[in-house]
């Protein structure tokens, strides 16, 4: 039988599919790494449009805060000439009630009365003056009480004085003035119309 010696094709053979492994091996994790590159380039530009979409979107943001606030300016604005307005209104609407309480002032004063000092704040109104008797000054706070301007009479002092050989009262009395129930209809009115 005749010796063949295989060892020399077996190694040779050997070191070809080595080398073809190393090869494939070395090619393999080339096309590995140059995925990961492609796909970590990928990644990285869509993390870079994403930081470039929330960047635009915060500065949209950030220019509806200041419309909103100058919305918000405005609104305080609007509401500040509104109120203006509304005291306006009311003034215009009660200027003749002025004109009216002091006509009826004069109307309800009787005979023997006079008024030397009158004070008008708010509602409260305060009354000096002289009456020729206590039962004069008794009957202009019944004029006072029974007037639809007026309401509430109080007598604070009254004191009996001899002023050139007469005997006079000199009072201070408070009433409240009111609206007659006709005007306060129409101001309630006037009020609440836009």
């Amino acid at each position: 039988m005749a010796r063949i010696n295989l060892l020399p094709w077996r190694a040779k053979l050997r070191k070809e599919r080595q080398r073809q492994f190393a090869s494939v091996t070395g090619l393999s994790v080339l096309l590995v790494g140059l995925v990961m590159f492609v796909v970590h380039m990928h990644m990285a530009g869509r993390i870079d449009a994403q930081n470039e979409r929330n960047e635009f979107l915060n500065k949209e943001i950030a220019e509806l805060d200041k419309r909103i606030k100058e919305i918000k300016e405005l609104e305080a604005t609007k509401a500040k000439l509104l109120a203006r307005m509304n005291i306006i209104e009311q003034l215009q609407h009660s200027r003749p009630n002025a004109v009216r309480m002091m006509d009826e002032m004069v109307r309800v004063v009787p005979d023997g009365v006079q008024l030397t000092s009158f004070e008008h704040r708010d509602t409260s109104i305060k009354l000096d003056g002289i009456a020729q008797s206590n039962a004069r000054v008794s009957a202009y706070m019944r004029n006072l009480e029974n007037s639809p301007w007026f309401a509430d009479p109080r007598l604070d002092v009254i004191q009996t004085k001899e002023q050139e050989r007469l005997r006079i009262s000199e009072f201070k009395l408070r009433a409240k003035q009111t609206l007659p129930k006709d005007n306060q209809s129409k101001q309630a009115a006037a009020e609440t119309a836009p």
